[in-house]
């Protein structure tokens, strides 16, 4: 910007009162308030130009390191930000609370645009460093806000349209900044209020995993008024002490209690605030996935409750408990509420994939947006399709299911598009309404949508963009109000490529892609095969399930995926005695899984002289020996690829790294070996 355009800005903003310079009237209030900090406190000057302030990489370093948590879960979420947006040039900033960006995303065609702008990794986007501008006024009001264009008060970012949302820690203290950032825009301010709910609900799905894994050493106490919403991200959290006081809670547990802040909830013991006692708590713990009604002790409300354990190291304590619990104990199930079919609830689980898939899902149900699930086969594609029709206001109409591989091509034309009386030999009297005509006002589900002959994949695309269809036989065009998802197995761009799949019906059914994790790749197993359990249980059944015979369902991989662990609970629920399973109840081949889950050390790990096995931090805690042994097996099982291990640990690799290095593992050949192979 020139200077002459640069001192219009700051002239056409700025007015003098008594020789000092104020910001003009019609601004925002929080813009109005944020430019007297930057003349008045900062002293900055909106026409000069300089450089952005960058801290070095070193530092740069150090920064990340401290906020790796932070970093590590707010890219899965950034990364599903960016798959809505793509396309609109925007970037996605994360930052810490002083403003510094810590990580991005970018389209790499404007990423020298953004360099240029100063929206780079280690730039500082403080008030005091860059005047008012979405991040470091976000920091300063300490919410949400929008900065567009001619809001900004350095004269070379009005060029920029900024929306920030903070992100807060379990002791509500803002720690960081979620961002989307435009250089160039010239859409009205009105306009970027779809791009700030966005930035705000990511930042509030940021937020609960943080408190979430943070609060892992308490037990979490999750409620909702509606019980599909339990232990999904939108529910409300009180972390609770072994007393039963509480220690943390988040901003929905804030706002359903009606409560005046976070600070007037710490310290008091939850039977203040629901009709529970110890006793039912204690009943919760060990029916982890059972669902209480409670009422508020206030207002008469009723809630419908969970309460999950302590998990001090996730699943590395998993492993360790498993350890050492005795064949002979049982795990108790609750069953759950009869249901004709799964509910996205029911469905979610805490697998960070399966929680982006949740939330894409609940945000779609209500549009015209198509969806293509991909996944391995068994890994529940149809039953998640139907949830997510369950969760839309089209719930009451049909659910139309076509598995276009199991149906022969002579026969699938027929299906779909239907016929009149007579059309060909063999066809009813009376004709037939096709799939798509039956689907008509609910949901259209195509499984295996790359089996779909090339013909037939023309007439589909027809059909899509003219929302009619013409039966077989007919000459009058029936018109159909569709809704479709679409799911396979198989890689639709590679059937692209060989020319198998049309590129253009690709796009059209590929509104959003949903990736669903293999059974033995989810991190929740555990509590996955406990839900299932509950789910299949006759009502008012008591059940449990011996250790060991829970401990061969963890420790089994699933080739079938959702579908084998449904048949195999259906059937051990059938045919065991006394509501209890027992391992005489799964097939034979579970018989090993009970050792595979909990590999013996290996031979080198046992004897590893003492200058190698140096004692940790704790000094023979034997957590700590546990924690180390634990990961001794992983690495050695995974042939030192830290990638591999930090996945099947559940930890991100610079988290596995610091352990490696409390532990006196030597970490030196295995980050380059994790680096050739990456």
């Amino acid at each position: 910007m020139g200077d002459n355009a640069a001192v219009q800005h700051a002239n056409g903003v700025l007015r003098t009162i008594n020789g000092g310079l104020v910001a003009k009237a019609g601004f925002d209030e929080a813009i109005r308030v944020s430019w007297q900090r930057c003349l008045n406190d900062f002293r900055l000057d909106p026409a000069r130009l300089h450089a952005p302030s960058v801290i070095d990489s070193n530092n740069l370093k150090d920064l990340q390191e401290r906020h790796d948590e932070l970093v590590e879960i707010a890219r899965a979420e950034i990364d599903t930000l960016y798959d809505q947006i793509s396309g609109s040039g925007y970037a996605l900033l994360l930052t810490d609370a002083k403003g510094i960006i810590l990580t991005d995303k970018v389209d790499p065609t404007l990423n020298k645009m953004f360099r240029s702008a100063g929206l780079l990794v280690g730039a500082e986007w403080s008030e005091q460093s860059e005047g008012t501008n979405g991040i470091g006024t976000c920091i300063a009001e300490g919410r949400a806000i929008t900065v567009h264009r001619n809001d900004h008060f350095r004269a070379r970012h009005i060029g920029l349209s900024c929306s920030g949302a903070p992100i807060r820690d379990m002791n509500g203290e803002l720690i960081a900044v979620l961002d989307a950032s435009s250089v160039g825009s010239h859409d009205t301010r009105a306009s970027q209020m779809h791009t700030m709910a966005l930035v705000n609900t990511s930042a509030r799905m940021i937020e609960k995993c943080l408190f979430l894994r943070r609060c892992q050493p308490y037990r979490v106490l999750r409620f909702h008024s509606r019980p599909e919403f339990v232990n999904l991200l939108h529910d409300a959290a009180l972390a609770l002490s072994e007393d039963g006081h509480i220690v943390a809670a988040d901003d929905m547990a804030v706002s359903l209690l009606s409560a005046p802040s976070r600070a007037s909830l710490i310290g008091r013991p939850v039977s203040e605030l629901f009709d529970i006692g110890e006793m039912e708590l204690a009943q919760l713990v060990n029916t982890r996935m059972a669902l209480m009604p409670v009422r508020d002790q206030r207002y008469g409300r009723r809630f419908f409750v969970t309460l999950s354990p302590p998990q001090l190291m996730s699943r590395i304590d998993t492993q360790v408990d498993r350890a050492r619990r005795p064949p002979s104990e049982r795990v108790q199930i609750v069953p759950a509420p009869s249901a004709n079919a799964l509910s996205l609830a029911d469905l979610a689980g805490q697998d960070p994939q399966m929680l982006q898939n949740i939330r894409a899902a609940r945000r779609l149900a209500d549009t015209r947006v198509p969806i293509l699930i991909q996944g391995p086969t068994g890994s529940g594609k149809e039953v998640f399709a139907k949830a997510i029709h369950l969760a839309s206001a089209r719930a009451a109409q049909p659910f139309v299911a076509v598995n276009c591989a199991a149906i022969p091509e002579t026969l699938i034309e027929s299906e779909l598009f239907g016929y009149k009386s007579g059309a060909f030999t063999g066809a009813r009297k009376e004709g037939m309404r096709g799939r798509i005509q039956q689907s008509s006002g609910g949901t259209l589900f195509l499984d295996e949508i790359g089996d779909m002959p090339l013909s037939l994949q023309t007439r589909l695309l027809r059909v899509l963009e003219e929302q009619e269809v013409v039966p077989l036989g007919c000459e009058q065009a029936v018109k159909v109000e569709l809704c479709v998802l679409s799911a396979s197995h198989r890689d639709l761009r590679q059937l692209i490529a060989s020319g198998g799949f049309r590129e253009d019906l690709y796009y059209r059914l590929n509104g959003m892609t949903l990736e669903l994790p293999a059974l033995k790749d989810r991190v929740d197993a555990e509590a996955l095969i406990r839900r299932f359990i509950a789910l299949e249980a006759r009502p008012g059944e008591a059940i449990s399930i011996e250790a060991d015979a829970f401990d061969c369902l963890l420790g089994y991989d699933w080739p079938g995926n959702i579908r084998e662990l449904r048949n195999v609970i259906r059937t051990a629920l059938a045919i065991c005695e006394d509501g209890v399973v027992r391992i005489a109840d799964l097939p034979r081949s579970f018989q090993g899984a009970r050792a595979k889950a909990l590999p013996a050390p290996s031979q080198a790990a046992l004897t590893a002289p003492e200058t190698q096995m140096a004692p940790t931090a704790a000094g023979g805690n034997p957590l700590e020996a546990a924690e180390k042994a634990a990961i001794l097996r992983a690495v050695e099982a995974n042939q030192w690829n830290m990638t591999l291990t930090a996945r099947d640990l559940g930890m991100s690799r610079n988290t596995l790294y610091r352990k490696l290095k409390r532990h006196a593992i030597p970490v030196g050949d295995a980050r380059r070996d994790d680096l050739s192979r990456n």
